[in-house]
């Protein structure tokens, strides 16, 4: 065998991935077809994640969360959700043991983090600016085909490329995909009135807004439209876009100045039919691409991979074959049991809070009014965040 274990994308899952099997002995290798030197300054992409209370653990656990720049990191204390013109909010605050729902980084801070994490770490092998062209699989091992004409075997493939993964087509493993025709626009913005590290989730009627919090009067401004709305506010000058903006918050958080250029992301949900077979396993967005309004798919991912690293581990420890499809099926029962609830809950909230139709819209009232007078929120977002 010429590695233990192949992973295939070197973004942050894989990435945590990697330093999850630190320390257990195992010859790792990254596919990645970026070069190194992106995988170790990424450019800022606009993305800012929501880590809970528990991938903020698991960051400790992987030794990485002090490597975060420390005025990068900020506190999410809780979060509100409007509908339409209603002027009352559903609070979703955290569990009366805790003083927030937890942290706001950017995705560059929280990649790079990641790679110094992972930068000289024992038995780990870059293997950058490659493509994987093929996998065939064969009783004892898989071999990959680069596009270098190289080919390596191994007991055991991960797949953390992303939510349109071409090594899960390889694998054989299909998925429910949803191209919903809208996109995302993500720019950094200052504002006139704080946000008081409250995330802003608005339902407005035709459109969707977030306001997530970063710095005092700082914050991740994100609008859902039809592709076509936003590729023409893209294409604004940045002051139009600002006022653009205003307008559409309808000045809730005062005047917009903007920090950063816009960026543009189709939603496409992906949830594969399964998620290991024979050698062969998916992490990350690979396995579950979840819609962004729920915050929940870096957590899910980062969750993900500590489940199989864990298997993993003990396999290693026994000696066991890595490419052994019963602890691969354990990861696969633990993670879809976590995922799929959340996955289902989320695509009926955005169905319900994104139809205009009458009754859709009373529907979506009578709901968020319940959830305000009930103690019902509070505890589910305890529970996901525990």
């Amino acid at each position: 065998m010429d590695y233990d274990i192949a992973i295939v994308g070197g973004g942050p899952i894989g990435l945590a991935f990697a330093r999850s099997l630190a320390g257990f002995g195992l010859k790792l290798a990254i596919i990645e077809r970026q070069p190194l030197a992106a995988l170790a300054r990424p450019d800022y992409d606009g993305r800012e994640i929501a880590l809970s209370q528990r991938s903020v653990r698991i960051l400790d656990d992987l030794g990485v969360r002090h490597l975060l720049p420390p005025g990068g990191v900020a506190s999410l204390a809780a979060a509100h959700v409007l509908n339409g013109g209603a002027k009352r909010a559903l609070v979703l605050d955290p569990a009366r043991r805790r003083r927030e729902l937890g942290k706001m980084v950017s995705n560059q801070d929280l990649r790079r983090a990641l790679f110094e994490g992972v930068a000289g770490q024992d038995g780990l092998d870059w293997l950058v600016e490659r493509d994987v062209e093929g996998i065939a699989f064969e009783p004892a091992s898989a071999a990959l085909s680069l596009n270098d004409g190289r080919t390596l075997r191994t007991p055991l493939v991960v797949a953390a490329d992303g939510r349109l993964s071409q090594t899960r087509q390889a694998f054989g493993l299909g998925a429910e995909m949803n191209a919903l025709g809208r996109s995302m626009l993500v720019v950094k913005v200052a504002h006139e009135h704080d946000h008081g590290q409250i995330a802003t989730e608005w339902f407005d009627h035709g459109q969707t807004l977030a306001l997530l919090p970063l710095q005092p009067r700082q914050s991740s401004f994100v609008l859902t439209l039809g592709d076509r709305e936003i590729r023409e506010l893209c294409a604004l000058p940045p002051a139009a876009l600002a006022a653009e903006l205003e307008r559409r918050s309808k000045r809730r958080w005062g005047s917009i100045t903007l920090l950063s250029e816009p960026f543009r992301y189709p939603l496409v949900t992906t949830f594969a039919h399964r998620f290991v077979a024979p050698r062969a396993a998916l992490i990350g967005d690979a396995a579950v691409g979840m819609h962004p309004v729920t915050a929940h798919g870096f957590n899910l991912g980062i969750q993900g991979q500590a489940t199989l690293a864990r298997q993993l581990a003990e396999s290693a420890r026994r000696g066991s074959d890595l490419g052994d499809l019963r602890p691969l099926r354990r990861y696969e029962q633990r993670h879809r049991l976590l995922c799929r609830p959340v996955f289902e809950a989320t695509n009926h909230i955005v169905s319900l809070y994104t139809d205009e139709r009458p009754h859709a819209r009373a529907l979506r009232g009578a709901l968020l009014g319940l959830g305000a007078r009930t103690r019902l929120p509070r505890t589910m977002i305890g529970t996901m965040l525990a």
